[in-house]
């Protein structure tokens, strides 16, 4: 198969490529490298089944670029996925989710292939229940800090089902919880590579709020089976959730990284920024219909994540 991965040399892109290519797979990556690293992917340079292209998916002209080719699937994982890079570029953020979003459906009628979504929890927001399932409609403020990415991500899901529904394009929506892995960006600010990072610098460990709120972490590699089998399978168009249930909270994620990495590092407390969600677990009844559910537990995925930044720090 000749595939499409849209955000191909982000965190989630990179590993999804060489899975893929693994498989036997052709695999074009486009991306803007906007929050993308060509160090993820430098490796498969030169091979005869991958092609990379400096796209951003909002160019209008963006069939043009890709020519008259043939595709048998795209991946959507194009988006800043971090807050620290989200909310630095908002407007950026919406339209990569809309306008981005589009010119990839649009692609997807013209080849006739299948399409897949990289949505996210957020579109759960705060949430009043939990575990979340696909049927919660979310508890999300339309025009907060964070509104660029929940919002955007509800408005492409939108767009996904009406392309389904008016031209019949086919697609799959899954909204992906907390994965961590190599390839995460030093500075992305995201709990599990914050905690590693600060520990292995041996400065204090941020935690904000009392550190009694909640998530769910998923091994990248466990996540990345979960998008190829969702993808492959024809029963079911989404949205899916994808993720551990297991729930830990953050001061234990903090604690177990300062176990791990032997750190000195001090655990502070700051104020809970706007709209942070105090739990985040996923209900995967869904997920487990397709065969799928995470096998990595989070004693197993910490280590190989620890050495992955131990390298990028020369630590």
């Amino acid at each position: 198969m000749n595939y499409i991965i849209a955000g191909g040399a982000g965190f989630l892109g990179s590993h999804l490529a060489k899975a893929l290519m693994g498989e036997g797979h052709h695999v074009t990556i486009l991306d803007n490298l906007c929050t993308g690293q060509m160090e993820n992917v430098k490796s498969l340079f030169g091979r005869g089944d991958f092609s990379f292209m400096r796209l951003d998916i909002n160019d209008p002209c963006l069939a043009d670029h890709l020519g008259d080719g043939s595709y048998d699937g795209i991946f959507n994982l194009a988006c800043p996925a971090s807050p620290i890079h989200y909310q630095n570029i908002p407007i950026e953020t919406t339209l990569t989710c809309v306008v981005g979003s589009n010119n990839l459906l649009m692609l997807a009628k013209k080849y006739g292939c299948r399409i897949l979504q990289a949505s996210t929890s957020e579109v759960y927001g705060d949430p009043e229940i939990t575990p979340q399932p696909e049927t919660y409609v979310g508890h999300v403020n339309s025009y907060g800090p964070r509104a660029c990415y929940d919002e955007g991500k509800r408005a492409a899901e939108a767009l996904f089902y009406d392309y389904k529904r008016i031209h019949k394009v086919d697609t799959r929506v899954v909204r992906i919880f907390n994965t961590y892995g190599p390839n995460m960006c030093v500075d992305d600010g995201r709990v599990v590579s914050n905690f590693i990072v600060q520990a292995l610098r041996g400065t204090d460990i941020t935690i904000y709020g009392d550190g009694y709120q909640t998530r769910s972490f998923c091994y990248v590699d466990d996540l990345v089976r979960g998008l190829i089998s969702f993808f492959n399978q024809n029963e079911i168009n989404g949205p899916m959730n994808l993720g551990n249930p297991e729930e830990f909270t953050m001061l234990e994620l903090a604690e177990s990284i300062i176990d791990l990495t032997e750190s000195k590092s001090k655990i502070i407390h700051l104020p809970l920024p706007q709209d942070d969600p105090t739990q985040r677990c996923p209900d995967i009844t869904l997920a487990n219909s397709i065969g799928w559910k995470p096998s990595i537990l989070l004693n197993e995925g910490l280590p190989p994540t620890i050495n992955y930044f131990k390298t990028k720090l020369a630590v």
